[in-house]
């Protein structure tokens, strides 16, 4: 059941005002959302239901051993240890299982090739499992902290059965903290009017951003991505604003889900972490990853670059660990070298960016006032075409297709290497995509300046008749020009 469907809203039409009926009385209210939420995850495949029991069992009973611990007390004995180990090997087998299995067998097989071996492992040809990834996460984070003594043990199995489950964030995150969501959950959720109005225009917000902006301009991605490789006769102005559409797709694709899934905390009482922060306004690959999937690049920065040693040990272990975090962090949205390509290009950025840093800055510093907006644009149009090319390897079907297209986006930038203007001679791509896509751009490129000069939530500062004719103007778009064949949201796949 996707937030695009018309499905949705019925069960939304359904469950709300039983939720506020209920909503006072803690037991009640976390076992109708639990309720809610299994059959939320159940439209899309009741099967793996099992998965999300398994992992909630498996580390609610390995929270209970450490009872006794107190907040701020980090035992770290054979026992402590022993208990990590079982939460760590269960989320992560489950994961490999479901997503790296098969992935890693054809991967074995192929290398066993190029030196003439013959290998035929078992393969299991499993579907991916909605939301495996993050809901993983989610609760290895509440033992992992547990071990750290940042949280104390959850003894309320439903409680923390709702924490793992809760449905607006299930399927494609945040990736929530036990420390920030879980006590959400023990107490009686206030809903204020500030509350439920922001909450409504977060839901039609991320709607607007997913079925007006992100669905058409995914006729371009699509078009110039193809569905089986790339199709011939891409020009390399094609394969540039394919790139340019399909970064455009994924920002208000993600970021609309993100924005729905904090809507829908809204009125239900539950704050929901921001998860994205005007990312293409970024200087660099440092403030990108403060800005993009905050919940994912902050996990990776706590569970796993900092743990490895972060920037403590020195120049060439700070280059080492940043690039096995983003390695990892590829991997984790796909089992495909395509992915692992994409994480060691952010890998590189991020090494770089920490050699020039100074220099650039200190550049910065030296420019006249004047200048230093011309240099900050001309840094933030540099970096987002850096994203737009690792972009390249994230959408790709292959390697071979990747390198296809960044040699003809390369050719394309070279005197007489494209012709940029010949749209209407295109053999791939129509004028009326086109045009329906630089409406979309613009939309995202004035989005994110208004965003940045004057808040993302600007809107609700509004007079009441202003306020009004925008959320007239985000439904009749969402009418009038929202694709309505129920497109699915991109990170459903990972």
């Amino acid at each position: 059941m996707a937030f695009n469907s018309y499905d949705f809203f019925i069960f939304l039409g359904l469950l709300y005002p039983l939720f506020l009926i209920v909503r006072r009385w803690v037991g009640a209210r976390n076992l109708f959302l639990l309720g809610a939420s299994y059959f939320f995850y159940a439209m899309w495949d009741w099967r793996f239901l099992g998965l999300i029991a398994l992992s909630t069992i498996v580390d609610y009973a390995v929270g209970l051993g450490f009872r006794g611990q107190a907040v701020g007390e980090a035992k770290r004995g054979p026992r402590q240890r022993l208990l990590l180990t079982v939460s760590v090997v269960t989320n992560l087998g489950i994961l490999g299982v479901f997503k790296y299995y098969d992935f890693f067998a054809q991967s074995l097989v192929d290398l066993a090739g190029t030196v003439g071996w013959e290998m035929d492992p078992a393969r299991l040809r499993v579907i991916l499992p909605a939301g495996i990834s993050f809901y993983t996460f989610q609760t290895m984070s509440y033992t992992i902290d547990l071990y750290r003594g940042k949280i104390g043990t959850e003894r309320n199995l439903l409680v923390f059965a709702t924490y793992v489950a809760y449905f607006p964030q299930l399927v494609a995150g945040p990736i929530e903290r036990a420390a920030h969501l879980l006590p959400q959950f023990k107490r009686v959720l206030p809903i204020t009017g500030g509350m439920f109005r922001l909450g409504c225009y977060l839901i039609l917000m991320g709607l607007f951003k997913k079925v007006v902006l992100a669905d058409n301009a995914a006729f371009i991605a699509n078009a110039t991505f193809g569905t089986d490789g790339m199709p011939d006769g891409l020009r390399g102005w094609e394969v540039w604003l394919g790139t340019y559409a399909f970064a455009i797709q994924i920002y208000c694709d993600f970021s609309g889900y993100s924005d729905i899934a904090r809507g829908l905390g809204k009125i239900m009482g539950v704050d929901i972490m921001i998860n994205f922060a005007m990312p293409y306004s970024a200087r660099n690959p440092n403030a990108f990853w403060r800005r993009w999937h905050i919940s994912l690049s902050t996990w990776l920065r706590d569970y796993l670059y900092i743990p490895l040693g972060g920037n403590r040990k020195g120049r060439a272990r700070t280059y080492v660990n940043l690039m096995a975090t983003m390695v990892l962090g590829g991997l984790w949205h796909g089992a495909a070298w395509t992915f692992v390509a994409w994480g060691v290009l952010h890998g590189v950025y991020l090494i770089g960016h920490r050699m020039l840093h100074r220099p650039l800055d200190h550049l910065d510093g030296a420019l006249p006032r004047v200048l230093r907006p011309l240099w900050a644009l001309a840094c933030v149009v540099f970096f987002f075409h850096l994203v737009c090319v690792a972009w390249v390897f994230f959408r790709a079907d292959t390697f071979a297709d990747a390198a296809e297209m960044l040699g003809r986006m390369g050719q394309a930038i070279t005197l007489g290497g494209g012709d940029w203007f010949a749209i209407s001679n295109s053999t791939t791509l129509n004028q009326d995509d086109v045009t329906i896509f630089a409406s979309v751009a613009a939309c995202v490129l004035i989005g994110h300046l208004i965003g940045a000069r004057f808040g993302p939530y600007f809107p609700l500062r509004w007079p009441v008749v202003l306020r009004g004719l925008w959320y007239a103007f985000l439904m009749f778009s969402i009418i009038l020009f929202g694709v309505r064949t129920g497109e699915p949201f991109i990170y459903f796949e990972f």
